[in-house]
């Protein structure tokens, strides 16, 4: 008989977050891979039942499973795929696998020391009911061996892939600007940092195109802009389309993502697919992920951003890095990635 395995896929309800997007690629590729190794079912909420054909069964999400899942001995193990799943740890009886994807709130101090507290004692709860530990970065493992030494000899580290996308021949954005452009996306939230961005558009003529889930954020953005009198060639377009996402990558002179806080840094590498100049903050994961094939801003400082964007955009072109650019975003595939999860459902089940 096949061991049962329950992957919780909860943040596919939300279409805007990075989870959403790790978990309908990792779910895409780990059924594709399976090969009837195990038997695997679907932690999911009605909304999002439809996403995988190939699962064995689903469980339907319940605010009532925060007391009492009636399933909770049905399966050989559960893998936990964030760490705010909606599902806890202790709801189940099997070996349990937990991804952390970042430990962002000891980065980002922006919680009060009683918040703070709450949020690393959940984790470690986590952390401590769950036989495997997974991270997507050793940025991220770093943290949770500096936090949580019990944790070191469980801990494996399993990046993510990115999606390779494809540009539709004859797709074009509702928005389609008519002039060069520095292209970011993401949820508008102070940790990405965009608002340091609109520096980089003195002295020349680009725009700047954030795409992503509009917030108040947006304010400080725009007051950025109008120190550096390029409101006009700042655009905050909301939330995209993968077409019109694919479009903005292919045709951008140069991707910026200046995050102070990123367990991975998912649309660095699909910027990389196109073989796109990136430029990156030095922060958490970033230099990790970007490797030698992008450039980093010591500081956000705009004299200092402009001569590193300036200096990788001559050394871009001068050097025809495209090929090397793309290359390294290879190594970052969700064959791998769920490749990786697989054999260690195997090791953990001891088979």
């Amino acid at each position: 008989m096949k061991p049962s395995i329950l992957i919780t896929f909860d943040s596919l309800k939300r279409a805007t977050s990075g989870m959403f997007f790790f978990e309908r690629s990792l779910g895409e590729e780990l059924l594709k891979q399976n090969q009837n190794r195990f038997a695997i079912f679907g932690y999911l909420h009605k909304k999002s039942i439809y996403w995988f054909q190939q699962l064995a069964g689903i469980i339907l999400m319940s605010p009532l499973h925060k007391v009492f899942l009636p399933a909770y001995k049905q399966f050989d193990l559960v893998h936990f795929t964030n760490q705010y799943c909606k599902l806890t740890p202790a709801r189940v009886k099997a070996k349990k696998v937990l991804t952390i994807h970042d430990m962002n709130p000891v980065h980002e101090k922006t919680r009060s020391p009683a918040r703070y507290k709450k949020y690393l004692n959940r984790l470690g709860g986590y952390i401590d009911s769950c036989d495997r530990i997974v991270t997507i970065s050793n940025f991220v493992a770093g943290d949770i061996v500096k936090y949580y030494p019990q944790a070191a000899s469980k801990l494996t580290v399993i990046y993510n892939g990115a999606d390779k996308l494809v540009l539709p021949q004859h797709h074009e954005p509702p928005y389609k600007p008519a002039r060069k452009f520095i292209f970011t996306i993401g949820s508008l939230a102070p940790k990405k940092n965009f608002h340091v961005l609109p520096a980089l558009l003195n002295d020349n003529e680009l725009e700047l195109i954030i795409a992503g889930k509009i917030t108040d954020y947006q304010l400080r953005i725009m007051e950025e802009a109008s120190k550096h009198n390029c409101t006009s060639r700042v655009k905050l377009i909301g939330l995209i389309s993968d077409d019109d996402k694919a479009w903005y990558y292919k045709n951008c002179e140069a991707f910026a993502f200046p995050s102070i806080a990123e367990g991975f840094g998912l649309p660095v590498i699909e910027a990389m697919h196109f073989g796109k100049p990136v430029f990156l903050s030095r922060y958490t994961s970033l230099p990790e992920i970007g490797g030698d094939a992008a450039w980093y801003f010591d500081s956000f400082e705009p004299e200092t951003m402009r001569a590193t964007f300036a200096k990788g955009l001559e050394e871009y072109t001068s050097n025809n890095m495209e090929t090397s650019i793309t290359q390294h975003a290879n190594q970052f595939n969700w064959e791998k990635t769920a490749q990786q999860y697989l054999d260690l459902y195997t090791d953990c089940l001891g088979l």
